[in-house]
């Protein structure tokens, strides 16, 4: 194995990994010095470690080959980051590229009976074999997982360079690589062992029908993004209205239609403000299309991170044409503003406060397209009701127990689809 490692040129990979740990060992294997126990023991270190990254990401089966799959598909250097926005591409560098990908399709077919039969361990046979438990996808990174053992499975038809070469190359153009291609949503990371930007890997898989009504508003949010991920001119979006009538499903709804066509979400706090800037240089060359998600915006009147997103949004010398804000808020007008900001007092110090005023205001009008999600009717309400209901069928009330005891239910709660889905709930927790 150690004869196949060291000839990789482009795939630069991680000294430290679990595939150049074992070529360390497999080569005081091959020069026959070595002391069995303690070779074993550093096989069976790295099978672990080999078995803790199948559980992160599901893997199942040949858990090799999806390991060797993997580190193509997160592998991020010049030549895969091009190969991500073209595809295939014709250059003096394919022939070095070719000579790695030998290296991982000898890899791939890697014979390991002769030292499991002469340590006298099967480990490598298992893995190879291997039978997963079955684990609730909220447990593991699905998105990485679906995309890996296809990857794999792919190239394990493969009986020549040209085929691999073809089969990896269609991967690149069709999902990407590395994190951001692989991933569907990230958030800010502090913890300087790791990268800024980080996976969220458990995601809600909710869809726009999912949320009842609101047919204009979902329209509007659907028209918006398809212009933004088809390379048109689109707004940065401002969702408002009532708690709980589906702002935030509405976004998170979004990212799952249009994943597969490109889009990217970062979530980012109100206080994160301060890093778009470095946000915006990590993804600016990137084939994807990125949604700055910030959730429940709102700034009180001593709070200044606004002017960090005004200026994100106004733009500046840098363009930034794969990028848009998409927030959601409670208020219309984002920024708190006090009475005494519109009360003309000549005895404060702010002689210049009709300013101050516009300035917290100017905020939402940076944002080209405001959509209005007002709590729906008693009538609706109900609809709302109904059509959730109808995925429990554990349920079993007449449609006038379900309006008597909804009667009951709104006298303490709002009429919202996350009341209804709480109620739902509530009912669930009753006859359970």
């Amino acid at each position: 194995m150690n004869n196949l490692t060291f000839k990789l040129l482009i795939y630069n990979i991680d000294k430290n990994s679990i595939l150049f740990k074992l070529s360390d060992i497999f080569k005081q294997y091959e020069y026959g010095d070595y002391d069995e126990g303690e070779i074993i023991g550093g096989i069976y270190s790295q099978i672990n470690k080999l078995l803790s990254l199948a559980t992160s990401f599901g893997f199942n089966k040949n858990l090799w080959h999806n390991y060797l799959s993997f580190l193509l598909a997160t592998s991020e250097n010049s030549f895969t980051l091009i190969s991500e926005k073209v595809g295939k591409h014709e250059g003096t560098v394919n022939q070095f590229v070719k000579n790695d990908f030998l290296v991982f399709k000898m890899l791939f077919d890697y014979d390991f009976s002769e030292i499991e039969e002469n340590l006298g361990i099967t480990c490598f046979s298992t893995i190879q074999n291997y039978e997963a438990i079955v684990k609730n996808e909220q447990i593991f990174n699905k998105d990485v997982s679906i995309k890996v053992q296809e990857l794999s499975d792919l190239i394990e038809k493969t009986d020549t360079v040209d085929e691999f070469y073809t089969v990896v190359m269609n991967f690149y153009k069709k999902y990407g690589v590395g994190k951001l291609g692989l991933n569907r949503a990230f958030r800010l990371s502090y913890d300087n062992n790791l990268d800024f930007l980080i996976p969220i890997t458990s995601l809600d898989d909710v869809v726009l029908d999912d949320l009842v009504g609101y047919e204009s508003q979902k329209k509007q949010l659907i028209t918006n993004t398809e212009s933004f991920i088809n390379g048109n001119v689109a707004n940065n979006v401002l969702l408002y209205g009532d708690s709980g009538t589906g702002k935030s499903t509405s976004i998170k709804a979004i990212l799952n239609q249009y994943y597969d066509q490109g889009l990217r979400m970062i979530e980012v706090y109100k206080h994160e403000a301060k890093y778009l800037s470095k946000i915006i240089s990590e993804i600016k060359n990137r084939n994807y299309y990125f949604i700055i998600y910030m959730d429940d915006l709102s700034f009180e009147e001593s709070e200044s991170e606004y002017k960090y997103l005004k200026a994100l949004i106004e733009g500046g010398l840098e363009t930034r044409s794969n990028v848009l804000i998409y927030a959601t808020s409670n208020r219309r007008h984002l920024i708190k503003e006090t009475w005494n900001e519109r009360i003309n007092n000549s005895n404060s110090d702010d002689m210049y406060r009709s300013d101050t005023i516009k300035e917290k205001l100017s905020l939402v009008d940076r944002f080209g397209l405001n959509i209005g999600f007002n709590k729906p009717s008693s009538e609706e309400y109900f609809k709302i009701l109904t059509t959730l209901i109808d995925k429990y069928p554990e349920i079993e009330l007449s449609k006038k127990e379900l309006k008597e005891k909804s009667n009951k239910w709104l006298l303490s709660h709002s009429t919202s689809g996350r009341s209804a889905q709480q109620f739902i709930y509530y009912l669930l927790a009753e006859n359970s």
